[in-house]
């Protein structure tokens, strides 16, 4: 179990071809080294290899592969899950101590919902109030896409709280982030997100309204984009 064999069993899954496909779907990792791993195929090595050491971890998380970034977000979140909550506690916080190794949207979203959403299920959301406000883009997406994990099991506060804080912010990436949970809060409580949305209608960025109202009805909808509602 070591981090020479993971690279090897990764690039064992590389495709050149989806390699030069994938980075168009990122802006923020210009230096970005890509190799082309799809996602069922990322999660076969991350169960090989969830026993790779911390330090190992560390290394890849800082690595300028992109898909050895999204393993090492994958290994952390089988020894999340696979672990006590001692266990729990150790990956939470290397998680939280390393988090300036992302710098890309799904560097966020296949982490923070399964690490820091679950670990803070039943603990305090200061972490993420503070987070919310920081002047780093990912720590307000982590804020944000980590009570994803909470709206599912029916915690919706804490996701309306802090889509209100940030409304002004200038930064696509929070925009859609926040429309997107959003959206999943009207999964779960649809009058809650109307409300929302009659509040704060005129501060709403126009993707996060968008992804908000993603699954009105059509007509429904076009009353929200043209603020008749």
């Amino acid at each position: 179990m070591t981090l020479a064999a993971a690279r090897k069993s990764l690039r064992a899954q590389a495709d050149p071809k989806r390699a030069v496909t994938s980075r168009i779907f990122f802006k923020n990792c210009a230096d970005d080294v890509f190799i082309g791993v799809s996602a069922p195929k990322m999660r076969v090595v991350s169960k090989a290899y969830w026993e790779l050491p911390f330090s190992a971890v560390r290394t890849l998380m800082h690595s300028k592969v992109h898909e050895e970034r999204s393993l090492a977000h994958a290994i952390l979140v089988h020894k999340f899950r696979k672990g006590d909550e001692a266990d729990q506690k150790r990956v939470f916080d290397f998680y939280l101590k390393n988090r300036a190794a992302i710098h890309e949207w799904d560097g966020v979203d296949d982490s923070a919902p399964y690490i820091v959403g679950l670990y803070l299920m039943e603990r305090s959301k200061a972490l993420l109030h503070k987070m919310i406000k920081s002047r780093n883009m990912w720590d307000r997406r982590i804020a944000l896409v980590a009570t994803w994990t909470m709206i599912r099991k029916g915690h919706i506060a804490d996701t309306l709280k802090l889509a209100a804080q940030v409304l002004d912010d200038t930064e696509d990436l929070i925009h859609k982030a926040t429309g997107w949970m959003l959206r999943e809060v009207g999964k779960k409580d649809l009058a809650a997100l109307k409300a929302f949305l009659r509040k704060y209608h005129a501060r709403l960025p126009r993707a996060a309204l968008r992804y908000a109202i993603e699954r009105f009805p059509k007509a429904e909808r076009l009353r929200y984009l043209k603020g008749l509602f």
